[in-house]
């Protein structure tokens, strides 16, 4: 699976140290990963290490395994609270130090929402500054809740999981880092996964995690901004200039009234599209 992974079309590779591997295996899954990450050529996709809660028996090892071998960012979940976070970061300095790294070179993506006291803090989650990226979960969540389910019978997450999602997404907008959206579970739902690709797209979030690899076309496909995407706002960001030289901020474009918050769109759109590799 390791080598395999090598070879897809993904932005990230998450090697997962927590809960897909039983605590029997632990130890010998972290030193297979430590191996992988020193060796394996990852190219551009970065190397992003899932490692356990810092407070059960594994996670400080893992972090000073891993960081050894080098890594771009972890993958934390199961937060509570800012204090987790920090905690989290206090250790990757020490190691950045201890290995002669560059300070605060490795990042952190946070899955906010698995517990509820996460859930509840998210919006101070994002706040420490080695953070890069926010995500949110609801299976997790579904545990610590007792919910028979996260999601109704024509498959949208029922109310409390839509509010997490939201309060991410509004967290990680306050904090000027990326919103990551969560996984989509019914892997042979392609078309499920389409359309709530399209919904977090719109909605602002930037990308979403995968669990197969028959889901990062689609993934890719929606989140990269299309032909027409790029060439409207091209010509907003031109009429905006055209205009600005005549004093005007708000004009007709396209049918429509526009003003700045337009422009700003429109600037991310593009911004997109150039971290995507689609427009120079």
């Amino acid at each position: 699976m390791l080598e395999k992974s090598l070879g897809l079309d993904a932005d990230s590779l998450v090697l997962d140290l927590e809960d897909a591997v039983i605590p029997e295996d632990k130890g010998s899954a972290r030193e297979c990963v430590a191996r992988w990450l020193a060796e394996a050529d990852f190219a551009a996709r970065e190397r992003v290490v899932r490692i356990n809660p810092l407070e059960s028996p594994w996670g400080r090892a893992d972090l000073e395994r891993t960081m050894q071998a080098g890594v771009d960012s972890y993958l934390v979940p199961k937060l509570r609270s800012r204090a987790d976070v920090e905690a989290i970061d206090q250790i990757v300095s020490e190691l950045e130090t201890r290995f002669d790294q560059p300070r605060g070179q490795v990042k952190l993506l946070l899955l906010g929402t698995e517990t509820p006291q996460g859930a509840l803090n998210v919006d101070s989650l994002a706040t420490v500054d080695r953070v890069d990226a926010l995500s949110w979960g609801a299976e997790d969540l579904s545990a610590e809740l007792g919910a028979t389910r996260n999601r109704d019978e024509q498959g949208e997450y029922l109310e409390v999981f839509r509010y997490c999602r939201v309060r991410t997404l509004l967290a990680a907008a306050a904090c000027g880092v990326q919103a990551i959206d969560t996984v989509y579970v019914a892997i042979a739902d392609l078309e499920g996964l389409r359309r709530e690709c399209v919904e977090g797209a719109r909605m602002g979030f930037t990308g979403k995690m995968t669990i197969h690899p028959s889901q990062i076309e689609v993934v890719n496909e929606v989140f990269t901004p299309s032909d027409a995407e790029i060439e409207e706002s091209r010509e907003l960001i031109a009429a905006f200039e055209e205009n600005r030289a005549q004093g005007r901020m708000a004009f007709r474009f396209r049918g429509q009234m526009v003003d700045v918050p337009h422009l700003v769109r429109a600037q991310k759109v593009l911004e997109r599209a150039r971290a995507a590799g689609v427009i120079d």
